[in-house]
């Protein structure tokens, strides 16, 4: 982690509303980490859209190890001058790469990677990723595949979808190379190809195989399924080791505010509860939001069982209390293709 001080973070505030006017002018559809008016969201929708509404049979998850401790600052660099001819702007890019890591009043300066927390980081991220991913990603589309082909990248974390096997194998070969010629690598564990899309369930039934492997993106697990009338539905839960681990976050603090008023410990799990639909509340969802407020009602339950010496609460009680300030589980957002219909209505090119 990289922490500036004020006067850095004002001043790096400024350099990317600068290079930010420059650089969404050259940045590919298919990039939505850290950029304006982009959400996480904006992305799960192109891949929802482009999973449904394209010949896609297999998916590539793809990540980098250590992406932002291992970005080349020379390659970097480089990349800057293309498009920024201003020296005064790359020598403090310069000096915020070398800034460095100060500890037991020890300076160690930084040869590689840029600071996890630094305002102008996300950025820089994105400039070294466009021309070391997206640029080729998109040539490679254009000239090498010989399906459909759907690319969806926030930050350093990338999901392609083929038609073909054989272009994905290919694509994942060729995309390790270029990444170890600018000095990163993919992840051994995290990067795989799985048969996935509306053709998957079926042909893995016939082969015996069971039910289609999974992926998750940004906090969500993609599953083939099925709509009520029979066809091809992507569904998106929560992630269960994500959904663990708010529930024990919850319940360490909990024990904390065990000995509060019960109103008070009911305005915060609401709001607890109402950030966490904020963000999962989308189609399809609807069993995670529940589970997650079944959870919540059963640690307040132990919790204000254990505050005297009175006996168990029963769950009698409890529905009041759930009712009075747990929020039910709604659905917040729209359906990812209406969403993108909206956000895309001239169909953006490399969307």
């Amino acid at each position: 982690m990289g922490i500036a001080s004020l006067e850095d973070k004002l001043l790096q505030r400024a350099v990317v509303a600068v290079l930010n006017a420059i650089y969404e002018e050259d940045f590919l559809g298919f990039s939505y980490g850290f950029r304006p008016k982009r959400s996480q969201h904006d992305a799960l929708d192109a891949l929802a859209t482009g999973i449904q509404r394209r010949k896609v049979s297999w998916i590539l998850d793809a990540d980098y190890r250590s992406f932002f401790d291992t970005v080349s600052h020379e390659w970097l660099i480089r990349f800057l001058e293309h498009r920024i001819g201003d020296e005064r702007i790359l020598r403090l890019i310069r000096k915020w790469l070398k800034a460095g890591v100060l500890e037991a009043e020890v300076v160690t300066e930084s040869e590689a990677g840029t600071p996890q927390g630094a305002t102008v980081s996300p950025l820089l991220a994105n400039v070294y990723l466009h021309y070391v991913f997206d640029l080729w990603a998109q040539q490679w589309r254009k000239r090498h595949a010989r399906g459909d082909m759907i690319i969806v990248r926030y930050a350093d974390d990338s999901v392609l979808g083929f038609e073909y096997e054989a272009d994905a194998q290919r694509f994942l070969a060729e995309m390790g190379t270029r990444s170890k010629a600018f000095s990163l690598q993919l992840h051994p564990d995290k990067t795989r190809i799985i048969r996935f899309g509306r053709f998957a369930a079926l042909n893995r039934k016939e082969r015996g195989r069971g039910k289609p492997e999974t992926f998750n993106f940004l906090g969500f697990t993609m599953i083939c399924g099925q709509k009520r009338t029979g066809g091809f539905q992507l569904l998106r839960r929560t992630r269960r080791d994500r959904l663990q681990r708010t529930i024990q976050r919850v319940q360490e603090e909990l024990q904390r505010r065990r000995h509060q008023l019960i109103p008070d410990q009911g305005k915060w799990l609401a709001q607890v509860v109402r950030g966490f639909y904020a963000y999962h509340a989308v189609p399809t969802n609807y069993p995670a939001l529940r589970l997650f407020r079944v959870r919540i009602a059963q640690l307040w339950k132990r919790a204000l069982s254990r505050r005297g010496q009175r006996g168990q609460l029963t769950w009698k009680q409890m529905p009041k209390l759930v009712d009075a300030w747990l929020p039910p589980p709604p659905i917040l957002h729209p359906w990812p293709e209406r969403r993108f219909a909206v956000k895309h209505s001239r169909w953006e090119p490399c969307a």
